[in-house]
């Protein structure tokens, strides 16, 4: 091999971060945004985030690549991002969340539809990582939240093979594909942590839910539990999204901690929250047939009449209720891609 034919090198200790930047760019690596040189001793760091474990275990198989994601691979990306080490813990679960069957990590990132995974951390790990949970969580300012969340991506596009063109078919993509991170606010919560209410009993835990970028809802002037949960019901009534043809789609519903007390006040629990939102978020069916030749509905509801009102998803339980965020009432929903169930795994 020749002296040009030979790829270019760089010592990532010494060399400058845009020198690193422009070398991953023609390798078509990264996110587009600036890196932070993944040095041995910046990964052997990180690591130092999961003591004695074995760096080279591998946490999951990561598709539509079948990439092996080791804890050490998980750290590079980690470093890439900006996280710090006690992030890493939040990561590795979150790999184990994206490998569950149920999550579909293939059509996930294969489909055209904008869908990106929601990192949603639980718990002790929100205060050990650092984590926003309160005013602005879904923004920026905080490097928790978007390093973690950019960690995620970081870990799709390197070890799952997520590129946009041969693993990630999305027609606009979107900027939730760039980070995508949230804390859930359990202090503020009347309900409890969200990880108990799918069966996690854990000091820590994170959920990944893929879907749609936050649809704001607004509500500044109800005190009225059930006329907030009506905006929230409009929000979720869309003929434009990917739920509305397939039966077991997911809707998760971010209340504002005032949202959250009102419908406390008014003696809801998350399960009855759930259950109202399926009942008043409903379409006509032939509207929805007409719209959608092709749908993956369940067999009752074929059965439907045209004038028949029917909710946008099957059941009730595929409406998660958690509550994150600060002052000012404005929650949000967050539907799904609709051909995957969110995860919640232990930290």
């Amino acid at each position: 091999m020749s002296a040009v034919d030979q790829p270019k090198m760089l010592d990532l200790a010494t060399e400058d971060p845009i020198a690193v930047m422009e070398l991953f760019a023609e390798h078509g690596w990264g996110d587009g945004l600036p890196l932070v040189p993944p040095t041995i001793e910046r990964v052997e760091a990180m690591l130092a985030g999961t003591p004695d474990t074995d760096p080279d275990e591998v946490i999951a198989t990561l598709e539509p690549r079948g990439g092996l994601a080791t804890r050490r691979m998980i750290a590079v990306n980690a470093v890439l991002a900006g996280c710090a080490p006690e992030h890493l813990p939040v990561l590795v679960a979150a790999v184990r969340a994206l490998a569950a069957p149920e999550l579909n990590l293939r059509g996930v990132n294969a489909t055209t539809h904008p869908v990106a995974p929601l990192l949603i951390v639980h718990g002790e790990a929100v205060s050990a990582g650092g984590y926003n949970a309160g005013l602005g969580s879904f923004g920026p300012g905080n490097r928790a939240n978007a390093s973690t969340g950019r960690a995620v991506r970081l870990i799709l596009l390197h070890i799952a093979g997520a590129t946009p063109g041969p693993g990630d078919a999305s027609t606009q993509g979107g900027p939730a594909k760039y980070t995508y991170c949230v804390a859930e606010n359990e202090a503020a919560s009347p309900w409890g942590a969200y990880p108990a209410s799918v069966g996690v009993d854990a000091a820590g835990a994170v959920t990944l839910h893929c879907g749609e970028g936050p649809h704001n809802v607004h509500d500044m002037e109800s005190a009225d539990a059930g006329a907030i949960l009506d905006k929230v019901a409009s929000a979720m009534t869309s003929l434009g999204q990917n739920n509305a043809p397939i039966s077991q789609g997911e809707y998760f519903v971010a209340l504002c901690p005032e949202h959250a007390a009102a419908m406390a006040k008014m003696g809801l629990d998350r399960a009855d929250v759930a259950q109202w939102l399926f009942e008043k978020a409903q379409m006509r069916v032939g509207d929805l047939r007409r719209a959608f030749a092709l749908r993956a509905w369940a067999p009752w509801q074929e059965e439907l009449d045209d004038d028949a009102l029917m909710a946008m998803t099957e059941v009730p339980d595929n409406i998660k209720v958690f509550v994150t965020g600060g002052a000012g009432k404005h929650s949000c929903v967050i539907p799904s891609w609709g051909m995957t169930k969110s995860v919640t795994v232990p930290v």
